[in-house]
Parts: C-alpha cells; structure tokens; sequence
C-alpha cells in the first residue's frame, strides 16, 4: 500500500540530488550563525528536512528537538516539529512521535491552520502506533471539521486520506474510495498540494484494486501520471504503485521497467523512496518474486537479501513486506523446503489491529503449501483467515475469490474453485488466473476427471508462458505428474529469445516505434503516461538486446522490420 503524506503541510522544495552534500552546507552555514540571528530559525528547520531526506532519521530528530526550545518564529517551530514526528516515525519511534505531535498541538498561539494539519498527522500517527481506528478516527474528524470551518484543502485532504486508510483497513473499500475521492475534489490542480495529491491518487489506485475494477485502476494510474506532467513534479511515487499494479495485471516485464532506478535520480525532501523501508520492501519484494517465478535464481536471491536485511520497525513496514514474504517463500520452495516454504509465509497471518496487509492475495498459496507439507491444522487455519478476510469485505471482491480458492484447496472440492477460476476469467487480475487452473486441474485430477484435468493444466502453462513463469510451469507439471498426467503434445515453448528483436517485450516494441518516428523520451513518456526515467530504461533495454549503441539503430532496426508507431 502508499505510504503516508509527507509532512502536515504543501510540498517543500529541494534538490533532487546531492541531499547529504545539501545538509553539509546547511550545517555549516548553521554553525557560523548565531542563534539570536534572525536567519537562524530558517536555516535550522531547513537542515532538520535535510537530514530527513537522506535518511538521517536519529540525526534529523535530535537536530529538530535541540532546535525548539530556542526557535522563535512559531511557523518554524511548527514546521519543525512536524520534521521531528516525520524522523521519529521512521526511525521506529511511533510513540515519541505522537508525543511531538501532541506538545505542538499545546503550544501556545499555534495557527488554526496549523492545528488542523497537525491534528490530521496525529490521526494517522495514531493509527500506525496503536492500531486503534476509533481513536485514530476521531482525531481525523476533529481535525476534518476544523480543516473545513478554516477552508484550508490541504488540511481537510490529509483528514480525509486519515479517513480513507481507516474504512480500507476495515474493508469497507467502498467508502474509502468515496473518502479518497472527496479528498481529490478538495486538492483540485492546485500545484501546492502536488505531493498530497500524489498520495491521493496512489490511494485510490489501491481502492480501485481491491474492488476488482481493474481497468479502473490502470486509468486512475493514467491519471496520476497525467497530474503529475501538469504540475511539473517528479512522478516518482507512482513507480511502485504502477509495479504492484502491473504484477498483478500480468504486465511482469513493465513491473520490472518501473522498478529499475538510477541511484543518481533520488527524490526531494517530501518523498525519500528508496530511503524508506516502505517502497524498498517493495522494490525487492515485487522483483525477487517476478525473477523466482520466472526461475531467476541469481536475481531473486540478490534482492531477497536486500530486502530482508532491511528491518521492520513499523506498521507500514510490515504492510509492504508481503511480496518479499512471498518470494522468499518461492526460494524455498525451489530448493525442496516446503515446510520452510510454509512457516515463512504463515508469518503474514494474522492481520494485526490496524494493520492493512491485503493477507488474502497470498493464503491459496497458503493452503497449496499446508497441503503439500501434510500439515491439515495450518491448511484449515490458513482458509479459515482468507475467510474473515472476506466476510469483513462489504462488497465482495479480491478476499472473497481467494477464499474460494482456499476453501477448494482445503477441501479437494472443484466447485469453488471453478467459480474461482469463472471469476478471475472476467474480473482478473491476469495473474491470479492460471494458478487457480493449476489448484483446479489438481483437484479434477484427484477426482478422477484426468482428461478434464489435463486441458485446465494446458490452459494454466499457456498463461504461465505469457508470463514467461518457469517455475511455476515446473511446479504445475510436478504437482500433476503423480496422476499420470503430461501435457498436450504441443509441449512448452521455447525460452525467450535473450537478444534481437524477437527479444523485445510489446512495451519495448512500442516504443521502439516511437523512438523511429522520432519521438523524444519526453514526448514517449508524456503518450504512453510513463515515467521519463521508465521511458529510458525502456530504451536501455532496447539498446542491450539488439546490440545497438543509439537510437539511430534502433531506428534502422524498427524499420527493417516494418514497424511504425
């Protein structure tokens, strides 16, 4: 899921890069001002964000508490304060953070305007401590009711993204998204509230996800792109949400594209990405699993030891920690661990109080593994958690297809998982479709119905070689082998080609097309709503499979073969 707002306040302005050589100047203009000068407050606030944005999470906070008591311009110490929860948050220190919060709500003269931005932080620092959403969200109302006696959008904005995070928590998504979108009224085009927004359409991917309007979700990414091109701002913080999206939409080689990051290209100081547990748990997790489901080994193992050795201090760290569970999961399973396998992924269940993680996507696999291990208590433990997942769904959607699922596993009962299968066929997502042919050609093939069997297990390892998933392919052969069941004659095809242009995935092919018409990255990623620097790996990657060394051969290459945009 997104991770939170910035800071309770419009986006600040930064460099994007050299932060820490950033913080050094700053401290060292700090250190020959002194503190009566009226430049001081300014320069001690701005080096707090500072080292906030590198990472400095300890540093930026003792740097942001030392500074109040002597601060006295009530805006900076405001601002500061905000700095100082935001650092303490993310070093692991969610209690000291809502006791900063509190103190500045106390503070004598604190603008109204401020208050109401405050309060709506303390409602989501409420959450992420305790996991109350009662408290939490009637903190967010209070501060919802001031933001709109006030009139102040960003206020009013963050308490209803408060709002939104609280209703998806519960599963109640169709009121989340009703929060979400009124939040996205309120902000408007306003190029101050650039970063809020940001978030806010993030948000609202998530919802559209969990609805199962898939193509409502790919759209609302669209948008947030296009947003972000009107507002001039970096679109950095949709990387991830368009990762996550298009792993389960099946577009596996676009996931990947919109992972790969150029160290250099770092966001400013509202938005640390890869400084940040949450989207690096992400950035390792979602690729580890497309490399090991892919049969990647070498891939998977490097970035599922990067991700682990991050550690998990927060809610929203244990939140977007799943992919990385469920690849490491997979490593285990290839090397023969399935109990292993198992134990590992049962560390996503329960569902904490307050905690969002979306536990249903990964409980079939649950339950496949339980059964596999003969462990019957975990396999029924397992679907009776996707279960209450959907029961808790007040529209029945993602949680109520996985239990099915769970339910035909557990019980070797082909019906629900034919509805399963009847389900992801119409509503999707891609991916969830040929692992539930490959549950259901297992239980057909107990059954008996071995001819049944073999044409769902053909119908799962054709999509499974759309997605070019080896190991899931070998997994599925495997598990029907012991009834005597091969595939068809047609047999499996061949590996990708790794080099030419039968190498390049449909992306790539596009937008070779458009660098032979004579596009410009900026003008590919303005049509296609992508990213510049996803536009450019695109093209790197276009480069390195055909053997090219610019774009004029690629656009020789194109041309031989016919293509035009």
């Amino acid at each position: 899921m997104p991770s939170v707002p910035g800071t309770p306040g419009p986006a600040v302005a930064g460099p994007l890069t050299g932060g820490q050589i950033w913080a050094q100047l700053l401290r060292r203009e700090l250190n020959a001002t002194p503190s009566g000068d009226k430049a001081w407050d300014g320069l001690t606030a701005s080096l707090a964000r500072a080292l906030l944005a590198v990472g400095a999470y300890d540093e930026a906070a003792e740097q942001a508490r030392a500074a109040l008591p002597a601060m006295t311009d009530p805006m900076r110490r405001v601002e500061t304060s905000s700095v100082l929860a935001r650092a303490l948050v993310s070093a692991g220190r969610s209690d000291e953070a809502i006791t900063a919060v509190r103190q500045a709500l106390a503070s004598p003269g604190l603008p109204r305007t401020w208050q109401a931005r405050m309060l709506a932080f303390l409602a989501m620092l409420e959450r992420a401590a305790t996991g109350e959403l009662d408290a939490a969200d009637e903190t967010a109302r209070q501060a919802l009711t001031l933001a709109e006696e006030i009139g102040d959008p960003f206020a009013t904005a963050h308490a209803l993204t408060d709002l939104w995070l609280s209703h998806s928590i519960r599963r109640d998504h169709a009121a989340a998204l009703g929060y979400i979108d009124q939040a996205l009224r309120v902000l408007g085009d306003d190029p101050g509230y650039a970063d809020l927004r940001s978030f806010a359409l993030d948000d609202r991917i998530f919802t559209l996800q969990n609805l199962d309007r898939w193509p409502e979700a790919e759209l609302a990414l669209r948008q947030a792109r296009e947003s972000a091109q009107r507002s001039g701002g970096p679109d950095r913080t949709t990387w991830v949400t368009a990762a996550v999206l298009r792993y389960w939409l099946g577009q596996w080689d676009d996931a990947l594209a919109e992972l790969s990051t150029d160290e250099d290209d770092v966001p400013g100081l509202t938005y640390t990405f890869l400084r940040e547990r949450w989207p690096a748990l992400l950035v390792h997790g979602v690729t580890a699993l497309i490399a090991g489901r892919r049969d990647q080994r070498t891939t998977a193992d490097q970035h599922l030891r990067a991700g682990l050795a991050l550690p998990i201090l927060t809610i929203p760290d244990r939140e977007n920690r799943d992919f990385l569970v469920a690849a490491h999961a997979v490593a285990l399973e290839q090397r023969g661990e399935t109990r292993q396998a198992m134990q590992v992924l049962a560390a996503i269940v329960p569902r904490r109080e307050g905690e969002m993680s979306l536990t249903h996507q990964w409980l079939p696999d649950l339950v496949r593994l339980a059964v596999a291990a003969g462990d019957r208590r975990m396999a029924r433990a397992a679907a009776q958690a996707c279960e209450a997942e959907a029961s808790a769904e007040t529209k029945s959607a993602r949680a109520a297809a996985a239990s099915l699922r769970c339910q035909g596993l557990l019980k070797s009962d082909p019906v629900p998982l034919r509805d399963a299968v009847t389900h992801y066929r119409t509503v999707g997502p891609a991916t969830e479709l040929p692992a539930a042919l490959e549950d259901l050609a297992v239980v057909l093939a107990e059954r008996g119905h071995l001819e049944e069997a073999r044409a769902v297990l053909n119908e799962a390892v054709s999509l499974y070689e759309g997605l070019n998933a080896r190991w899931d392919i070998r997994r599925a052969d495997s598990r029907l082998r012991p009834y005597g069941i091969r595939r068809g004659v047609r047999g499996p095809r061949g590996p990708r080609s790794a080099s030419g242009w039968a190498a390049l995935t449909p992306t790539e092919i596009k937008i070779a097309a458009l660098v032979a018409r004579g596009d410009s990255t900026s003008e590919i990623a303005r049509g296609m709503f992508l990213s510049r620097r996803t536009v450019q790996t695109y093209i790197s990657h276009i480069l390195a499979k055909l053997g090219a060394k610019s774009r004029v051969e690629i656009v020789r290459e194109a041309l031989r073969q016919g293509i035009s945009a």
